[in-house]
């Protein structure tokens, strides 16, 4: 531990050890990520070891969550709610675990449609609608709703024209048929689904699914990193 909570800090000090400025940590303690710090007589905070943990537990769980919950949760610890802080924790570590097993089903399912050849499929040949659907097994209504949703869009020179999906439009659609059986959602495939477009070769779709999975091993190692800092925070909180 680097000093007791009683220790009175110098705002700049507490805005050099968390990596926050002056103004920053202000709008934390505004928004209750920071506790409400005392005051002097003559007005000036008095910040403490808590609050310097605070802002570096805010910091790891933002790049682990997202804002809203890492304000939750530092909320939570502050107000002496471990029953919250734990259900949102636990929450926190189940969308990253849902998250890395629809990350497998996805590269499982782009594998088989990755590695089928296309060389005998020429530019010219394309499906309706209902070619499609009848492909896939699905209803004309629900590639409709992926081309409003923006996951497959078929091409067309006006909105009267019927759709026409050309090879890579069915391989897309095939793709998120996949995904979809496999238990993605619209607002997953949302995500997922830019960062897999314009691959024409396994290594392409590879590249960008391990692009995924690290951005997914960070998330999981900031929330490491703000166990210990929240752990801090709960042996401050009863040391007063």
């Amino acid at each position: 531990m680097e000093s007791r909570n009683s220790d009175v800090l110098r705002t700049a000090e507490v805005a050099r050890r968390s990596g926050y400025s002056v103004q920053q940590l202000r709008n934390l303690e505004r928004d209750g990520v920071l506790p409400a710090a005392p005051r002097t007589p003559a007005g000036y905070r008095m910040y403490g070891e808590v609050h310097v943990w605070s802002a570096r537990a805010y910091r790891d769980l933002t790049a682990g969550t997202d804002p809203a919950t890492a304000k939750s949760i530092l909320r939570a610890v502050h107000s002496g709610d471990s029953s919250r802080l734990f259900a949102l924790l636990d929450a926190a570590h189940a969308r990253i675990d849902r998250e890395r097993r629809d990350l497998e089903a996805a590269r499982a399912a782009a594998r088989a449609i990755a590695d089928e050849p296309l060389a005998d499929i020429r530019p010219g040949d394309s499906m309706s609608i209902s070619e499609l659907a009848r492909a896939l097994g699905v209803r004309p209504s629900t590639l409709r709703h992926w081309d409003s949703a923006g996951l497959v869009v078929p091409r067309r020179n006006t909105g009267r024209e019927p759709r026409h999906y050309t090879p890579d439009d069915v391989r897309a659609a095939r793709l998120v048929h996949q995904l979809r059986l496999a238990g993605y959602g619209i607002e997953s495939l949302r995500e997922l689904i830019p960062q897999l477009r314009g691959w024409h070769r396994w290594d392409d779709l590879a590249a960008a699914l391990a692009a995924r999975n690290a951005r997914i091993d960070a998330r999981s190692a900031a929330l490491l990193h703000s166990a210990a800092a929240l752990n801090t925070l709960l042996v401050l909180r009863q040391d007063r």
